[in-house]
């Protein structure tokens, strides 16, 4: 039994060890290019799925046995391990640390919460769309890890209010004390503090997640164990619902811009440099596709939370009216209330944050918005500015500005000389700032993506794979997109959403050249069911923080999940298969693509 359990222990470096050592036959008795390149496709992907190394650690696989089979020359490796979707994520992450540095979200969070009130029907719409808004530009760890700590404080209020109504009335007795539930209990005023959480990324279990702390730095105040009481059913109710319609939310919002999830930046950089002439999708082309996405999936997912936790009392959990509140509700809102004049008037680096913030998305929709002219057309040379361009001119300015507020001359009396010269000095962020924030780990796993798509494809393997895949030219083009989602939306839930989109796309790009269907008409519903990993806490990161709460049980998490997940494929189907044809050409194949199949087989 020690033998086994040691055996066990070094299960990792085992698998480490013999993958590599049990698939050699492939590339020996197969001496070609294609089955090279097979080789270090399927053991980087069994070393992404298993998670026996790091996944940054399993990316750079490529990077030395590429060269050593002789499928890419080093150089070339290189090459791809940095690309313009690089510098487009560390523009948004200067962006990022700004905010997070000077607690615009917290302003931001709080202060919808003050508008929505504490009815739970509008407080959950409240932050759900909060949490979209943030992570539209955030990755969707970030913002569950900065919306949660305000949204359990909130949760606090509201039991705590409770339990002051119900020690001041008569006979301490309530209409809701019935069936009390076992679970954290209040240990002291709720703290906000929170620490930045890098970009996406996964890992195979909760503890493994919580020790490593570049990927989950925060953790709810109190306790993780269930140790104290919720004072109703219907409290019990409200924290699940508002709990997980946080991750949900972030996952909504991650799909509305290129740039809010790492998946859609993975299947940009891929798509552009598999067909370099099909100048199709930009910042504004898949914001205009995937908005109204975004927004059908919000509100239908909001009534699936009510209805699932809260009821069918719509009237009474979402009411406006001043008269029908409650005194519980009045205390939580004073006490909410008294959380956002903590923060004080809104700062000088506050408002600068918000202005690149604002600036950086105008300039991404008028770059090239396709029905007029752009900013990109007054330059004599077109095409050298991209996306990336934008943020990382802006990110970098932050650097520059200082974080006081210039006075001209004049001093103030009540501070010191040395804590005015030090703000004077410091910049809105500095580069430990951007370095806390920088996930580093996901530019490597992208760089091993592109590495592995480019040994796809000047091997012919991904030609190969796709002529394997001609018996699926039977079906109607929305079949076979219908059952890549399906067949994407159950891996995701087991293996990183980067992995998987990373392994699957050079398959699907094949596949839809050789059933001559448009590439986007596969690609884009792919990568956006990709991001529904949203029945398990292993599933991604934000669902993790979430679990971590305890306000939930893996089964609530599943019975959600699934009616999530559910909506999202059928929104996506639609979507794709109407405003989607019309505004990506979906209904032809394209002669970027052809130009591109040529090559390959050629």
């Amino acid at each position: 039994m020690a033998f086994l359990k040691e055996l066990f222990k070094a299960k990792n470096l085992l698998l480490v060890i013999f993958i590599p050592l049990l698939l050699l036959p492939l590339p020996i008795l197969h001496p070609n290019s294609e089955a090279a390149c097979a080789y270090v496709l399927i053991v980087t992907a069994v070393y992404w799925v298993s998670e026996a190394v790091p996944l940054g650690a399993a990316a750079l696989v490529p990077a030395f046995l590429y060269p050593l089979l002789g499928v890419l020359r080093s150089s070339e490796v290189a090459a791809e391990y940095f690309k313009n979707t690089t510098l487009l994520l560390v523009g948004v992450i200067c962006v990022a640390a700004a905010v997070e540095k000077w607690n615009l979200h917290k302003r931001i969070a709080l202060r919808m919460v003050m508008m929505a009130g504490a009815k739970p029907g509008m407080l959950l719409l409240c932050f759900m769309c909060c949490t979209t808004l943030l992570s539209m530009w955030l990755s969707n760890t970030s913002t569950t890890a900065m919306v949660m700590p305000i949204v359990e404080a909130v949760l606090q209020e509201l039991v705590s209010a409770e339990e002051e109504q119900v020690m001041a009335a008569p006979g301490n007795s309530s209409s809701e004390e019935t069936e009390p539930i076992s679970i954290r209990e209040k240990n002291g005023p709720p703290s906000l503090e929170l620490i930045f959480v890098n970009e996406d990324s996964s890992t195979p279990d909760f503890p493994s997640l919580m020790q490593r702390k570049e990927q989950l730095l925060v953790l709810p105040p109190g306790n993780l164990e269930l140790s104290g009481k919720y004072r109703s059913q219907h409290d019990h109710m409200v924290c699940k619902c508002l709990s997980l319609s946080i991750s949900y939310a972030a996952t909504i919002g991650g799909l509305t811009t290129i740039i809010g999830t790492s998946t859609s930046l993975i299947f940009l950089e891929h798509f552009n440099n598999q067909y370099p002439n099909a100048e199709v999708v930009n910042f504004g082309t898949w914001f205009l596709f995937s908005f109204p996405i975004s927004l059908i999936m919000l509100v239908v997912s909001w009534f699936w939370m009510h209805w699932l936790f809260l009821g069918c009392n719509f009237k009474e959990t979402c009411s406006l009216s001043k008269k029908k509140k409650t005194k519980r509700e009045e205390l939580s809102e004073r006490r909410i209330q008294a959380e956002y004049e903590k923060l004080g008037d809104i700062s000088y680096p506050e408002m600068v944050t918000g202005f690149f913030f604002i600036l950086m998305t105008l300039l991404w929709f008028t770059r090239e918005p396709g029905f007029v002219p752009g900013w990109d057309s007054f330059f004599e040379k077109k095409g050298y500015r991209t996306d990336a361009t934008v943020s990382v001119f802006l990110g970098f300015l932050l650097f520059l500005i200082p974080a006081k507020k210039p006075c001209f001359g004049k001093k103030d009396k009540d501070s010191g000389e040395s804590r005015e010269d030090s703000m004077e000095m410091e910049p809105i962020i500095t580069w430990k700032d951007f370095q806390k924030t920088m996930p580093w780990e996901i530019v490597i796993l992208v760089g091993g993506g592109y590495a592995l798509a480019s040994g796809s494809k000047s091997s012919g393997l991904s030609t190969w794979i796709g002529h394997q895949m001609l018996s699926l030219s039977s079906f109607p083009p929305w079949a076979v997109t219908l059952l890549a989602c399906i067949l994407v939306s159950v891996v995701t839930e087991f293996v990183s959403n980067p992995a998987t989109i990373t392994i699957f796309l050079p398959i699907l790009c094949s596949l839809s050249e050789t059933l001559h269907i448009n590439p986007l008409y596969t690609l884009i519903p792919v990568t956006m069911c990709i991001s529904f990993a949203v029945m398990l806490p292993v599933g991604n990161p934000p669902n993790a923080i979430v679990f971590s709460y305890g306000h939930c049980q893996i089964k609530d998490m599943v019975k959600a999940g699934l009616g999530v997940n559910i909506i999202g494929l059928v929104v996506v189907m639609v979507a794709i298969n109407t405003w989607g044809i019309n505004l990506f050409h979906l209904d032809t194949f394209p002669v970027w693509a052809k130009v591109s199949n040529t090559t390959h087989q050629a």
